[in-house]
């Protein structure tokens, strides 16, 4: 199972890149020490802290020529973490 589903990558985060904090959206169930082995696995950089959030799908309706669509958006959770100082995770570096 893949905790690290892809990065955060808005403007408030950005912001907040220069300060050692990356957002990243990962999987439903993981839990923060998963997330933290998994960050410094792939990125080889130490973890201080995690913060979570679970955002609940929202109710969508689509008026479309032929009839009405409605569904709802996905429910997914995001990770915020801080590195150590002077660590930097960079997410371009292989383009």
């Amino acid at each position: 199972m893949d905790i690290l589903k892809k990065p955060l990558i808005t403007e408030k985060i950005s912001a907040m890149n220069e300060r050692g904090v990356y957002g990243f959206i990962v999987e439903k169930t993981a839990k923060k020490p998963e997330i933290k082995k998994a960050v410094e696995k792939m990125f080889g950089v130490n973890v201080v802290s995690i913060r979570t959030m679970r955002y609940a799908a929202k109710h969508k309706t689509r008026y479309t020529k032929s009839k009405i669509v409605s569904g709802y958006t996905n429910a997914f959770k995001k990770a915020i973490v801080q590195v150590a100082d002077g660590e930097v995770i960079d997410f371009y570096g292989e383009i």
